[in-house]
């Protein structure tokens, strides 16, 4: 099999043949396209939440819905939700630190499940579209960013770890659950 750096082949799943080999900046390219798309759509989101950008309700607005909704000191909270999603999504965007970033956004995304448990599946009262970026961002937690990252230029972080990933996932897990619970 030839070095991941330059192609990849796998096991065809019917015919137990080799399918062709697809060269792994391929693979790169596509993890920078859904690391572009999910992480500016988060980083929109949360500067929607800052600073009333896009439509968005700003700290106070933001707040005031939270308030609503029972979380405690609702626009530091809304301070919190926005810097994590501007953050999370910006590091994502560029790939620096990527397990972090997947995790802030899908530990952000827990909170708006659980705040829409309750209407369904489907949208907009449904929670498939905070689930879809939710796994989107555990998947690249736990894939990594690919080669085209910030992460390549730092040394620890040059090559991905699943461990790192995992842990990020969890901590991520951990913060949001607290966050909940906080919640009256």
């Amino acid at each position: 099999m030839a070095s991941p750096t330059t192609t990849s082949s796998r096991p065809a799943a019917a015919s137990g043949q080799e399918a062709p080999a697809v060269p792994a900046r391929a693979y790169d390219i596509g993890l920078l396209v859904l690391r572009l798309a999910l992480g500016l759509t988060m980083a929109v989101h949360g500067a929607q939440k800052l600073f009333g950008w896009f439509g968005g309700g700003g700290v106070e607005g933001t707040g005031m819905f939270f308030e609503s909704l029972g979380y405690p000191s609702p626009e530091a909270f809304a301070v919190v939700a926005g810097l994590t999603e501007t953050l999370g999504g910006l590091g994502l965007a560029l790939g620096l630190f990527t397990p972090l970033a997947a995790a802030a956004v899908a530990g952000t995304l827990v909170n708006a499940i659980a705040v829409k448990w309750g209407g369904g599946f489907f949208a907009p009262e449904g929670v498939e579209y905070e689930l879809l970026i939710t796994l989107t961002a555990v998947a690249l937690a736990l894939t990594g960013p690919g080669r085209i990252a910030v992460d390549r230029l730092l040394p620890r972080l040059r090559t991905h770890r699943l461990a790192y990933g995992v842990a990020s996932v969890v901590l991520g897990a951990v913060v949001a659950g607290v966050t909940l619970l906080l919640r009256h």
